[in-house]
């Protein structure tokens, strides 16, 4: 069994333990000693990360090869026309490439924690939500995504990895858990150019499961 940290990382918290120009880091919430990001989030957004002291456990985790969708709630400027989803599910020219497409559901309301410190839009623009799901990690690309359909995003919280949420998690607080790990032959089968996605071969395969509340 391996053990996993999900933890939900505030705003203006950088996704390292060591120190870096001042900005709070990880180590201000997560105590336990040998455990290393499985994938980063940026500075400015919120939401899940996932912490191992498996090495293995991190690569299926956070190799784009295998594809683990991610699903975030993104707050943007403006009002989500119908183009601008369907631009999105198809997939956007990037300065770097095409991206896949993405699974984008608009969001009438939200109950979500606020912000610290809150958004400010300019003045006198509506705000919007939007449920993006995507399987790549380009850098900052759901903010690229977004922007590029012209919808500027003023707030990101990823929700979801795989099967891992940050269901009961208030921001800077934490749960651990024991996940069983793909068998070899999984591996193998997952591996290479006929590989399939992994996630639902060993996510879920949870036997214990802890919460941690961080005393700040």
């Amino acid at each position: 069994m391996s053990n996993l940290i999900l933890f939900n990382k505030p705003f203006n918290v950088i996704s390292q333990f060591s120190a870096h120009e001042g900005k709070t880091t990880l180590a201000k919430f997560i105590k336990t000693k040998g455990f290393h990001p499985a994938g980063r989030l940026d500075y400015d957004s919120e939401g899940l990360m996932l912490l191992t002291n498996q090495g293995d456990l991190q690569h299926q985790i956070s190799h784009p090869s295998h594809k683990l969708p991610k699903t975030y709630w993104i707050q943007v400027e403006g009002e989500v026309t119908k183009e601008a989803v369907e631009q999105l599910r198809a997939g956007i020219k990037l300065n770097d490439g095409m991206t896949a497409p993405a699974k984008v559901k608009q969001m009438a309301s939200v109950k979500i924690w606020p912000r610290n410190p809150p958004i400010r839009p300019r003045e006198g623009q509506i705000t919007s939500w939007l449920q993006l799901t995507i399987v790549e990690g380009r850098n900052r690309q759901v903010r690229r995504m977004a922007a590029a359909v012209g919808l500027p995003c003023l707030r990101l919280i990823r929700m979801q990895i795989g099967d891992w949420t940050i269901k009961g998690l208030k921001p800077g607080d934490s749960r651990s858990e024991e996940v069983a790990l793909p068998s070899e032959s999984v591996k193998q089968a997952t591996s290479g150019p006929s590989k399939k996605n992994i996630d639902k071969k060993f996510s879920g395969n949870v036997t214990r499961s802890k919460y941690k509340k961080n005393r700040r």
